[in-house]
């Protein structure tokens, strides 16, 4: 039989044990809590950008958003920028990286789309457009990377299948998607000695409010283009909304962050991945045929 000594010193060694745990609990939790990497999405209020903090929360990340309009979860802090107006950019990532000290991703969601022919398209709808599809990109990545180049990091620039298949009457876009491209993979070349990996993920059409947003012009400013405009601006907002989810784009820009070679550019789902490669050996005639019966053209 236990005596109440014995019995003593066993309650005594099993709450040691106890408190023993729970001290270590806590130090794995302060361990966890100093190594979360800190990632700055631009353009995360809404669409693939909204999609990719939650998904990176839910890995565990810090998640910093740049944006007109703030993200609304909680989790994520928000810095209000307009990528086209002066230096808001680069002083809000300033600020951020100087808190986080490091900063081991950008991710550039921002974007804007414009329907309208080339002939009768205001140059300041598609200066603006470039502003934020392309300059913007790269301002984002010249401020991210005094904060990137000693420990490293990733790079990805939301860019569209676009950049690979022009679309009918939103040829702005698809030129300022294919720059886009053409950016990541040059910056992959020049950053690779530090550790930065770059890379354009390309989705097709993806069932956002970007859609809804998108700048199409009015049958009087468009004339004799009219009818045609109609129908690819119709034919395009199908493709994006019965499209892809933004959920399994933003799976591959988080998956993307964790790979120690990240491809310079992927295309999202199946379907796209085909249609690359089918673009790249099939006579271009050909292509170019195809993708106008897509437009209804």
């Amino acid at each position: 039989m236990e005596t109440p000594v014995n019995q003593e010193k066993r309650q005594t060694a099993a709450q040691t044990e106890e408190d023993g745990n729970n001290a270590a609990r806590v130090q794995e939790v302060v361990r966890a809590e100093k190594v979360k990497k800190t990632v700055l999405i631009v353009g995360a209020s809404s669409g693939i950008g909204y999609e990719t903090a939650l998904r990176l929360i839910g890995r565990n990340y810090n998640v910093v958003n740049i944006s007109r309009t703030p993200c609304p979860l909680e989790r994520v802090k928000n810095y209000a920028a307009d990528v086209t107006v002066g230096s808001t950019l680069e002083k809000a990532i300033r600020t951020i990286g100087e808190k986080a000290e490091a900063i081991h991703a950008l991710v550039y969601c921002a974007g804007f789309s414009m329907a309208a022919p080339i002939e009768y398209a205001d140059p300041k709808d598609y200066r603006y457009l470039f502003e934020v599809n392309f300059f913007g990109a790269m301002r984002a990545i010249r401020s991210v990377l005094p904060f990137m180049k000693k420990r490293g990091g990733r790079i990805v620039l939301i860019s569209s299948m676009a950049g690979l298949f022009p679309v009918a009457f939103d040829g702005f876009y698809s030129a300022s998607k294919a720059a886009l491209d053409m950016l990541a993979k040059s910056a992959d070349i020049e950053l690779a000695p530090f550790n930065i990996r770059v890379t354009s993920v390309q989705p097709g059409g993806t069932s956002t409010s970007f859609t809804f947003k998108r700048k199409v012009y009015p049958d009087e400013d468009n004339k004799e283009y009219s009818s045609r405009v109609n129908k690819a601006t119709a034919a395009l907002a199908n493709m994006e909304q019965g499209g892809l989810n933004a959920g399994e784009v933003a799976r591959i820009v988080a998956d993307i962050l964790a790979m120690k070679k990240p491809p310079h550019e992927i295309q999202c789902g199946k379907r796209n991945k085909f249609y690359a490669f089918a673009g790249r050996v099939l006579p271009e005639n050909f292509s170019l045929y195809l993708n106008r019966k897509m437009y209804k053209q």
